[in-house]
């Protein structure tokens, strides 16, 4: 048998570029992607892919403009045009890796993903041997606190057969099995709502029916009445394994949209800390008048907490370059209008053009479901800015992918006509 070297090398090179996103170092993070894409240049791209890489490049243009009206200082620039960038990179790294035909591609992302998630379990195991402890914060300060890449694995098994993935019945159980196990270590709040609003783009229930209407309402009054049940046996704050995570389920509301935040009450500064961080960013970019409303501070600008706190890299700051949220941070750096720029993007990616094609369908129903699920991840995570984030590569990917599954279909068509 031969093996196709090309093939394991562009997916080693993807599995560089996830794992590697995976740890807090930006710096090697950048480099690796930078590289990756310097190495995978195609000699054809898509208008699609230039649609949506465009969409960034503007936001980052407006805030390499705006920068030139504030005090400019060169290392927070770099610093923050490498961080303004990485969406692009993400997105032409993922296109470019796509190397693949329909059958084999699915299966390169579920390897990778099985390798991550084995990680994960190794590095939660030695965590609870160090700590002989299984407080969930111990854990998730070890092991990390969310996987979206482990969410689209666990939906592509699920949904196998809509992509055609040709992994035998009890392997894909398997696999399922083990980044299921792992993604529900992470006790992510997030990933749990990515993977529910996956399930329900893949069921096809974000188109407007009547089905689909009423199966989001049976949704949403389930969650409404599940919140409430969480409230009424009112987990506390400092407890240990599910009863941390029901605490942070109670908080979640006011966590990211609370509008009054009391900085000498600990307990309400830290549990509402990314709504603090929206108040202060308005606060600051809108006293400096409407042209900085407009098109923001620009690269190398900071947000001014008024007090000093400490870091995830473990340093006392006052000064930060980027917030919790993707929103606020954009409209830091490229103000109002780098906002309705994010928004679009988030739009232009709902709205994909229908197909026949059953295998591309799939892959609009993931893209949606992506779209819808980058509200969230914006407003709680940075979203596609994220020094942890991934999504990029994977919207990138799964951008060349359809290509491809159009291609092939088209080629089928073909041949049959003939």
């Amino acid at each position: 048998m031969k093996l196709n070297t090309q093939g394991l090398s562009y997916q080693l090179l993807l599995l560089a570029c996830i794992v590697v996103s995976l740890f807090p170092v930006y710096e090697l993070t950048f480099l690796v992607w930078l590289i990756t894409l310097l190495i995978t240049v195609k000699q054809n791209y898509s208008i699609t892919i230039f649609k949506y890489v465009s969409i960034f490049l503007v936001i980052l243009c407006i805030a390499t403009f705006s920068s030139f009206f504030n005090k400019f200082q060169l290392f927070p620039f770099i610093r923050d045009f490498t961080y303004i960038v990485k969406p692009i990179l993400g997105l032409l790294v993922g296109y470019q890796l796509c190397r693949f035909n329909s059958k084999t591609a699915f299966k390169a992302l579920i390897y990778v993903g099985l390798l991550i998630a084995l990680m994960h379990l190794v590095i939660v195991f030695i965590a609870f041997l160090k700590y002989q402890s299984l407080q969930l914060n111990l854990l998730r300060q070890e092991g990390g606190y969310f996987s979206d890449y482990e969410i689209y694995i666990i939906i592509l098994l699920l949904f196998k057969t809509k992509f055609n993935i040709d992994i035998t019945k009890n392997r894909a159980r398997l696999i399922l099995l083990i980044v299921s196990f792992s993604s529900f270590l992470y006790m992510a709040r997030t990933n749990m709502i990515q993977l529910i609003i996956l399930i329900i783009a893949l069921k096809g229930y974000f188109a407007i029916t009547k089905k689909a209407l009423i199966i989001l309402f049976s949704i949403a009054v389930t969650v409404v009445v599940g919140y409430f049940t969480i409230v009424y046996f009112n987990p506390q704050r400092g407890g240990k394994g599910l009863e941390a995570f029901f605490y942070k389920i109670k908080i979640a509301p006011e966590e990211a949209f609370k509008t009054h935040i009391n900085k000498e009450d600990w307990k309400d500064f830290n549990d509402n800390y990314r709504s603090f961080e929206n108040i202060i960013t308005v606060k600051q970019v809108s006293s400096k008048g409407v042209g900085t409303v407009i098109i923001g501070e620009g690269l190398g600008s900071t947000l001014n907490l008024g007090v000093r706190m400490l870091s995830n890299d473990g340093q006392f700051v006052q000064n930060i370059p980027i917030v919790h949220n993707g929103f606020m941070t954009v409209f830091l750096k490229s103000g109002i209008i780098g906002v309705l720029f994010s928004l679009f993007f988030i739009i232009i990616l709902f709205r994909q053009k229908k197909s026949d094609f059953e295998s591309v369908k799939n892959i609009n129903f993931l893209l949606v479901g992506t779209s819808v699920f980058l509200i969230v991840s914006n407003w709680v995570f940075l979203g596609l800015y994220l020094k942890l984030d991934n999504k990029s590569i994977i919207i990138g990917f799964l951008i060349a992918l359809k290509e491809v599954l159009i291609r092939e279909n088209n080629k089928h068509i073909a041949i049959e006509n003939e």
